[in-house]
């Protein structure tokens, strides 16, 4: 039941999105002729009513029994409808507040009192503008689908980490995270992905979760293209916060176990060195290099916390350097920085630099950093490092805005 309640305020909150940019719609085609009006208005009620009654499915329906093609498509028309239209919903609020000021100050001046004087009419100009930056935010939108989302960017970044044991300098890891292999609808991408990462000649590969939207099955066929992926001293991985199932409704709690078991086997299957709350040592004792995986521990209030990290640093205590691979960033200051001033450098993904955005020379800006101020990059604080890659899927809206997905070729130094 509340979950229908939940999808109902939804619905309501998105019918007055929709009722709402209408207003621009209507404002701008006040000249044309009454057909072209009715054609209009019933392709953009149209659109609307086939998004909202998808939302519907879900509730009554199993989401997973449509073709992942139809899936990934509806949950990327949300996006690419309605961010539009809240952007023009931003030009009609200020066209509002205008006619609000001119009406407040008609009442105080004698023209208030003339019968004849017209009502304070809707700015065509605001509206066109508004419906002009929408369309230009939804062609981008679409183009983020078709092409953005597949433009793979290799980052490098050289770490300088003192303290590092001469024959770890120089050495290459490459970082993989967020694959979302649910939200593909073909493998040519995924195969693309793989041949970027081996073309690197990478000495080790992380890869920092979410390698699933939901449910363990979404991996199953990708998994003769990702056991491709190969490095010298393998791949090591952890699990994202979409890997436990906890946004999937299960028929019991046994089923969520048994997925995420499945899970796990998978990533053995791959031949993948799947770290929960564990570490391992390379290299000789007394020069020691230290890998540290934990589950997903986040401080974003939402999102869980699975992760020991007590636990997986113990035994690594004496290494001269200390990696870790967790998946949410908000983890590097709500415990790494604070509790384990030891861990040179913290690998991590989650935030997609919310798919959306721009990073130009100097500048750079994303949705994401309201919620977590370290979201794509290198960050630093005093001697710790924190990388945050960007990733290479995507989650519901099924392309990329002006972020591009990522692989990462960090190499050690230590001098």
């Amino acid at each position: 039941m509340s979950r229908i309640i939940n999808i109902l305020i939804v619905t309501l909150i998105l019918l007055a999105i929709d009722l709402y940019a209408f207003q621009a719609v209507r404002t701008v085609m006040h000249n044309s002729g009454i057909h072209w009006k009715r054609f209009v208005a019933a392709v953009y009620w149209l659109i609307s009513l086939i998004t909202l009654s998808f939302l519907w499915y879900v509730v009554f329906f199993d989401f997973y029994a449509l073709p992942k093609i139809i899936r990934v498509n509806l949950i990327g028309a949300l996006f690419i409808f309605y961010i539009p239209k809240i952007l023009i919903i931003v030009f009609l609020f200020i066209d509002d507040v205008i006619r609000l000021v001119k009406w407040s100050t008609s009442l105080f001046t004698k023209t208030s009192m003339d019968p004849t004087r017209k009502t304070i009419s809707r700015s065509e100009f605001l509206s066109q503008a508004g419906l002009l930056v929408s369309g230009f935010i939804f062609f981008q939108f679409i183009y983020g689908m078709i092409r953005t989302a597949y433009d793979y960017e290799v980052r490098n970044v050289n770490l300088l980490l003192p303290n590092l044991p001469d024959e770890f300098n120089g050495l290459r890891i490459v970082q993989v995270s967020d694959i979302h292999s649910g939200s593909f609808t073909s493998k040519h991408p995924v195969e693309k992905i793989v041949e970027i990462v081996n073309a690197q000649n990478a000495d080790i590969i992380f890869f920092t979760g979410d390698l699933v939207n939901n449910i363990s099955d979404e991996a199953l066929e990708y998994m003769e293209v990702l056991n491709k992926m190969k490095s010298k001293n393998g791949v090591v991985s952890i699990f994202g916060n979409h890997d436990y199932g906890d946004y999937y409704t299960w028929d019991s709690k046994e089923a969520k176990e048994e997925n995420l078991v499945k899970l796990e086997n998978i990533h053995k299957s791959l031949g993948w060195k799947l770290m929960r709350n564990t570490n391992f040592l390379l290299g000789t004792e007394g020069n020691q290099l230290a890998i540290i995986g934990v589950d997903n521990w986040s401080n974003v209030g939402h999102f869980p916390r699975y992760g020991d990290l007590k636990k997986a640093f113990a035994g690594a205590e004496h290494a001269r350097v200390k990696l870790l691979l967790s998946h949410d960033p908000s983890h590097w200051k709500g415990e790494v920085t604070r509790d384990f001033p030891d861990i040179d450098a913290t690998f991590s993904g989650h935030t997609h630099g919310f798919q959306f955005g721009f990073e130009i020379p100097g500048l750079r800006w994303s949705p994401s950093q309201y919620m977590y101020p370290q979201w794509a990059g290198l960050y630093k604080n005093a001697k710790q490092f924190l990388y945050v890659n960007r990733g290479v899927g995507f989650l519901g809206y099924n392309g990329r805005v002006g972020i591009a997905p990522e692989i990462t070729v960090i190499e050690l130094r230590n001098s």
